[in-house]
C-alpha cells in the first residue's frame, strides 16, 4: 500500500534512489531544489552529494560514473537554466549509451507555464535527450515515477528525467491522498536481458566467416564484457581486432592480435587491415565514421548487436546476430572452423610494428617547443597497469587514442559520439 504519513516527496525520492543502488549524486544546489538538497543532506550517511561548479560538469560526471561502474549515474540541477545546463552532458550519455537519471526542479506547481521566474518546462525540453521525462505531480506520485525512470535508464542504457516542482518537494505523503487506483508501489527489480541469438543466424555467420580469406574484427564498447571470448574468435579466425574509440579499453592495445584504434584517431595498421580484408565481423560497435570502413562492396559483413535497430546502421550487413555479445560469440565460436593460415594476421602484426616505431620516432623528434606527442608518449610509459585515463576532446584526444597503449586493467573514458569539450575533468572526478 502507498505510505500516507511522515516523509515528504524529497525523502521518498532519495529513499527510492537508495533502493536502486545509487550511492552518489552529482549536482549544483539552487533555490528550485532546496527540498531535494535537504533530503540528500539528511541521508548523507548513505548517499554522497558531489557538488560540481557547473551543471554541465555534473551531467558529465554522472555519465562517466555510469561508464566506469556500469551502474546508474545521477545528476541534479535547479529550475530553469540549471536544468538547461545539464543537456550537453546528458547528450553525451545518450549517444554513448550510458544509463543516467537527471533530476531537476520546476517552479511552484500552480505557477507553471505562466512565465514566472525560471519557468522552463524541463519535461518538454528533455524529450529529445531522454527515454522518459516525467513531471512529478505530488508526493504519492514520486516513488512510482522515479522507479520507472531508474528502470528505463538502466534497461535502455540511456537518459531518464524527472522534474519536481519546488513546493511538491516538501509535500508530505499525508498531504497527498493517493487515488483509488494507486494501491501498490513498484519494487526496485530489474532483470538482465540476455538476448539469446538465433541459431540460424549463427550458422550462416559461421559459414561466411569460415569462408573469408582475410577476416578483420571491429570491436566497440558493447564487447567490453566479452573480451575473452572475442579473443577466442580472433584466434579461431586468425583475425586482427581493431577497436572503435569507445572500445579502446575492451582489450589491451599491447595484445599481438589487436591492431589498435580505427578512424582518423586510430592506428594505421587497423586501416590497412580494413583496406585489405574481404570479411568483417562487427561486435558491439556503432562506430560512426563510415569512410573508414572497407570500401563499399569490398567485404562481406557479420554484425553482432543487442539492439536490432542498430544493425546495418553504418555498413551493409550480410548476416545480423541480435543478442548479447558474450552469448553470441560463445555460440559463434562453437561453429567456427579453426584457421590454419594466419598470413593476414601476421601481415597486420608487421604493420603494427612499423606503426609503433613511427609513433615513437615522431614523439622523439628534437626541437623546441617540445612536440605534444612526447608528453603523451612518456606519460604512457609511466601509467600503472590499473590506471583510469580520462581525456577531453580536441587534438589531445587523438594523441591519447594513438599514444596511450592500453594494458593490464586500464580504463579509458572520453565523450565519444558527442565529442564534446569540457568532459575530461568531470570524467576524472567521477
Amino acid at each position: 500500500m502507498p505510505e500516507r504519513e511522515g516523509r515528504n516527496a524529497a525523502d521518498v525520492l532519495v529513499k527510492t534512489l537508495l533502493e536502486w543502488d545509487v550511492d552518489t549524486v552529482f549536482g549544483l544546489p539552487g533555490d528550485g531544489i532546496n527540498g531535494l538538497v535537504e533530503a540528500l543532506r539528511t541521508h548523507q550517511h548513505r548517499i554522497r552529494f558531489i557538488q560540481a561548479r557547473h551543471e554541465q560538469a555534473a551531467a558529465f560526471m554522472a555519465c562517466a560514473h555510469a561508464k566506469w561502474t556500469g551502474r546508474l549515474g545521477v545528476c541534479l540541477a535547479t529550475t530553469g537554466p540549471g536544468g538547461i545546463n545539464l543537456l550537453n552532458g546528458l547528450y553525451d550519455a545518450r549517444f554513448d549509451r550510458a544509463p543516467v537519471l537527471a533530476i531537476t526542479g520546476l517552479p511552484y506547481h500552480d505557477l507553471a507555464r505562466t512565465d514566472t521566474q525560471q519557468d522552463v518546462d524541463h519535461t518538454r525540453l528533455f524529450q529529445d535527450v531522454a527515454e522518459v521525462s516525467i513531471a512529478i505531480h505530488g508526493a504519492q506520485h514520486m516513488k512510482g515515477s522515479v522507479s520507472l525512470a531508474c528502470r528505463t535508464a538502466l534497461a535502455r542504457r540511456g537518459v531518464a528525467h524527472v522534474a519536481v516542482p519546488v513546493d511538491v518537494q516538501e509535500e508530505t505523503l499525508a498531504e497527498d491522498e493517493p487515488s483509488p487506483r494507486h494501491r501498490v508501489e513498484p519494487s526496485a527489480t530489474l532483470a538482465a536481458a540476455t538476448l539469446v541469438p538465433d541459431e540460424g543466424a549463427i550458422t550462416e555467420a559461421a559459414r561466411i566467416l569460415n569462408g573469408g580469406a582475410r577476416v578483420a574484427i571491429l570491436a566497440g564498447q558493447g564487447a567490453w564484457h566479452a573480451a575473452d571470448v572475442l579473443l577466442r574468435t580472433s584466434e579461431l579466425l586468425a583475425a586482427p581486432i581493431a577497436k572503435a574509440l569507445l572500445g579502446k579499453d575492451v582489450l589491451p592495445d599491447v595484445h599481438p592480435s589487436v591492431s589498435g584504434g580505427v578512424g582518423y584517431l586510430g592506428a594505421r595498421p587497423s586501416q590497412q587491415a580494413f583496406a585489405a580484408c574481404d570479411t568483417l565481423l562487427i561486435v558491439g560497435s556503432g562506430f560512426p565514421y563510415t569512410e573508414y570502413y572497407p570500401a563499399p562492396g569490398q567485404a562481406r559483413v557479420v554484425q553482432i548487436d543487442h539492439d536490432a535497430a542498430r544493425i546495418s546502421l553504418r555498413y551493409p550487413v550480410d548476416v545480423a546476430i541480435v543478442g548479447d555479445a558474450r552469448a553470441s560469440l560463445e555460440r559463434l565460436n562453437a561453429a567456427l572452423t579453426p584457421r590454419t593460415d594466419n598470413a593476414f594476421l601476421q601481415q597486420v602484426r608487421r604493420w603494427k610494428e612499423q606503426w609503433l616505431a613511427a609513433l615513437a620516432a615522431g614523439a622523439r623528434r628534437p626541437g623546441e617547443p617540445m612536440k605534444p606527442q612526447r608528453v603523451v608518449y612518456e606519460l604512457d610509459r609511466c601509467l600503472a597497469d590499473d590506471a583510469i585515463v580520462a581525456t577531453d576532446c580536441g587534438h589531445n584526444t587523438g594523441l591519447a587514442a594513438q599514444y596511450l597503449q592500453v594494458r593490464g586493467t586500464q580504463r579509458f573514458g572520453v565523450s565519444g559520439t558527442l565529442a564534446s569539450m569540457g568532459g575530461g575533468l568531470p570524467y576524472a572526478i567521477a
